[in-house]
């Protein structure tokens, strides 16, 4: 497995793998043994500080657990990872486990997220619920009914959608629902500023272009004075903690070619 080094030195915004074995490879992010390379950034408490070890690794897992939490008070939080991406393709298999934090709000019921093209962890504010990103947003079944995983949800961005600029927050993939705590596969292909499509278990569920930022949003504005143009070709990784219990077993990544 490689080192954290040497996977930081690789995968930057941008960046092209130097050989072919490179570029076809996937390389974990998650090592199965603890944090390495990853951060949290949890409401109300600074860059770092895992309030009450929301996010820590068991069993080679990589869990998001609310034990120590009472309620949960609005604590939103968000696991980055330590560079920045901009063509890849990401895979990540999870599963919702146990019973929602109390206080968590009805919406967030075995609901979770993989963040993508978002700021820095670093120009979050300490009060922010949640980056400015473009969410892969995963859902659990509630055991009936049909509640779909893979979907679209957009913090502070915009996308375009079958070639309009598509303003609404979120919108459901066409994936089968997934009841009970059985293992997902979830897969990102992302195209820079062009195109994103999401999979799940193998199967394109969902798909969409040209992230931007939001003009009207509030943290999005922030980020527009601070410099940075709308148009959003890459960004952070994160992995979200919403109030539900959730494992991950596999965090890895392929570096496309621009």
């Amino acid at each position: 497995m490689r080192t954290l080094l040497s996977l930081l030195a690789i995968l930057t915004l941008g960046a092209c793998a130097s050989t072919a074995n490179d570029a076809t490879s996937w390389i974990s992010l998650f090592n199965g043994e603890d944090l390495d390379g990853w951060r949290p950034k949890i409401v109300g408490h600074k860059l770092g500080e895992n309030f009450d070890n929301t996010f820590h690794v068991e069993d080679g897992l990589l869990k998001v657990r609310y034990d120590n939490y009472g309620k949960f008070e609005g604590r939103f939080g968000h696991l980055f990872f330590d560079a920045p991406f901009s063509n890849y393709k990401l895979r990540v298999q999870y599963r919702f486990v146990g019973d929602q934090c109390p206080g968590g709000p009805g919406w967030a019921y075995r609901n979770n997220g993989v963040m993508i093209h978002g700021q820095s962890a670093e120009s979050m504010g300490l009060h922010q619920d949640f980056p400015v990103s473009v969410e892969v947003q995963t859902l659990g079944g509630s055991g009936e009914g049909e509640r779909s995983t893979g979907n679209l949800c957009t913090p502070g961005t915009h996308v375009v959608m079958d070639g309009e600029l598509f303003e609404p927050h979120c919108t459901n993939s066409t994936s089968k629902t997934v009841h009970g705590d059985q293992w997902v596969e979830l897969e990102v292909e992302v195209r820079g500023g062009e195109s994103i499509k999401h999979f799940v278990d193998g199967e394109l569920v969902l798909e969409y272009s040209r992230p931007q930022l939001d003009p009207s949003n509030g943290d999005a504005k922030l980020l527009i004075a601070a410099g940075q143009g709308l148009a959003l070709s890459g960004g952070t990784i994160s992995l979200q903690s919403e109030s539900h219990p959730v494992d991950f077993r596999l965090v890895e990544l392929q570096i496309l070619e621009d």
